[in-house]
């Protein structure tokens, strides 16, 4: 009995990677519309070919399992990558809000794999540890892909701004990197109580403190600016908070989907602040730009022991 509830427990995780990757088709079809610059069109475009291939092999998988994928997840992943594309649209700095969410989908794409090969693993699945293996890494190397185009992300996003605007996009920048902060604090207050006491959760409480201390200093350069933090962008963002936190209180599969969430925003807040950097190198702001290259390792830092903790989520989630 154990055992066919793990098979089926993976027959479910294999309809929300299909889900993932429906999502993912949508973002990378109309990327290369709105990039703004021909190398990042050129690179959402080749990876909208890998896209399509792991959906089909993901769709495959479970045909061969006598499932099909969700229709449900589906429609709500399809919905999902429609409000991301209308989100960046609507933006006035339209391929940097583009290029870093899509850098933070790409983690959580990751994040999803990695968690997958594990379950699999422990139920001997080896072919479904395979895809798991075998697509982890090209969403991987298209993280890395986007990573090193954040240059020309900020560079399309302000071609159009005059010099006397810079500064009014550089508050606007420090704005957006507050509300991320509000969100995050909100999440890592309640995260801790929803994985129970394990490692995930202390390194949630540790995070907690870092995260207050880096908006305190996103504030302070606010403040320098004859600016403050944008109570609409905080308030939607902590709405937000509170709604994941209520969505992953409500899943069987908690600590799994929580620790591959939070290691997915990590990367979001990487990639704000290595845009934030790049604004502000601009504007000659230096002690910004001091504040960014401190905060983005302890981002990296903490991504990283998140992830070092998907095995013990992956064990706490079977259990």
């Amino acid at each position: 009995m154990a055992t066919t509830t793990l098979n089926e427990q993976i027959t479910k995780y294999l309809t929300d990677v299909h889900s993932i990757e429906e999502q993912a088709l949508i973002q990378m079809k109309s990327a290369p519309k709105i990039a703004g610059d021909d190398e990042l069109a050129r690179v959402f475009s080749e990876h909208l070919v890998e896209t399509e291939e792991h959906e089909r092999r993901v769709r495959a998988l479970l045909e061969a399992r006598d499932s099909q994928p969700s229709k449900l997840k589906d429609v709500a992943g399809k919905a999902g990558g429609v409000g991301f594309v209308l989100f960046a649209r609507a933006q006035p700095d339209t391929p940097g809000k583009l290029t870093a969410h899509a850098f933070s989908y790409e983690h959580m794409e990751l994040a999803a794999y990695d968690l997958l090969s594990l379950f699999a693993e422990r139920a001997d699945e080896q072919d479904v540890v395979e895809l798991a293996q075998a697509i982890g890494p090209q969403e991987k190397r298209m993280a890395e892909r986007l990573a090193a185009n954040f240059d020309r992300a900020v560079e399309a996003s302000l071609r159009e701004v005059a010099d006397d605007e810079l500064e009014n996009r550089l508050i606007d920048y420090l704005a957006d990197a507050h509300a991320i902060e509000a969100q995050a604090i909100q999440m890592l207050q309640a995260a801790p109580k929803i994985v129970g006491e394990s490692e995930l959760a202390k390194v949630f409480r540790d995070h907690l403190e870092e995260t207050r201390a880096q908006q305190a200093s996103v504030e302070a350069r606010l403040k320098a600016h004859d600016a403050g933090p944008s109570r609409l962008k905080d308030a939607a963002m902590r709405v937000g908070a509170l709604n994941w936190g209520a969505f992953f209180g409500a899943q069987p599969d908690t600590p799994a989907k929580l620790a591959g969430f939070a290691y997915a925003f990590e990367h979001l807040e990487i990639a704000a602040y290595e845009e934030l950097k790049r604004v502000a190198a601009r504007g000659d702001d230096t002690d910004t730009v001091r504040i960014a290259d401190e905060i983005i390792p302890q981002e990296r830092g903490t991504a990283a022991l998140i992830h070092a903790e998907f095995p013990r989520a992956a064990e706490a989630t079977l259990d």
